[in-house]
């Protein structure tokens, strides 16, 4: 099994910028747990990320002829205008389960707005740099569970 991560704007600067709500831990540091725990599960992870839009559409379309069978996104600030990604999801049909490090909800009022959700197997938000692994796990067992009940 082989499960695409991608992150989307100024996840780059994780463990640099508004610490108090990010946390310490940077990119590097959370794709190093997140490949822990695959490890541990027995899969393939691939990471990207990138501060624009287009980028992530093209790695989503490149994802399909690349065989990846599921996907981990934090969209960052797209969760909240990005059709274009949710339509790059849409037409290569990925399996995805999407994660935010802050609770959104709780937020300002223009992040209650998420363009993801209700395409998403699941929403993980709140839960820090853990929330990666949550995200990583349920979507592993969604697509082990299919694969055995077909």
């Amino acid at each position: 099994m082989k499960i695409l991560l991608v992150n989307g704007p100024n996840l780059n600067m994780l463990g640099v910028r508004e610490v108090s709500a990010y946390g310490t831990m940077g990119l590097g540091d959370i794709e190093t747990v997140f490949l822990s725990k695959a490890d541990e599960l027995g899969i393939e992870c691939v990471f990207f990320q990138s501060n624009h839009e287009g980028d992530i559409i093209e790695r989503i379309h490149a994802a399909m002829a690349e065989g990846i069978d599921g996907m981990v996104i934090n969209p960052g600030a797209y969760t909240h205008t990005s059709i274009a990604i949710r339509d790059a999801i849409l037409s290569v049909d990925l399996v995805f389960a999407e994660v935010h490090i802050t609770n959104v909800f709780s937020r300002e009022a223009f992040r209650q707005k998420n363009l993801f959700s209700d395409i998403a197997l699941g929403t993980i938000s709140g839960f820090g740099s853990h929330g990666y692994v949550l995200a990583l796990e349920g979507l592993v067992n969604h697509i082990r569970r299919k694969e055995t009940n077909e």
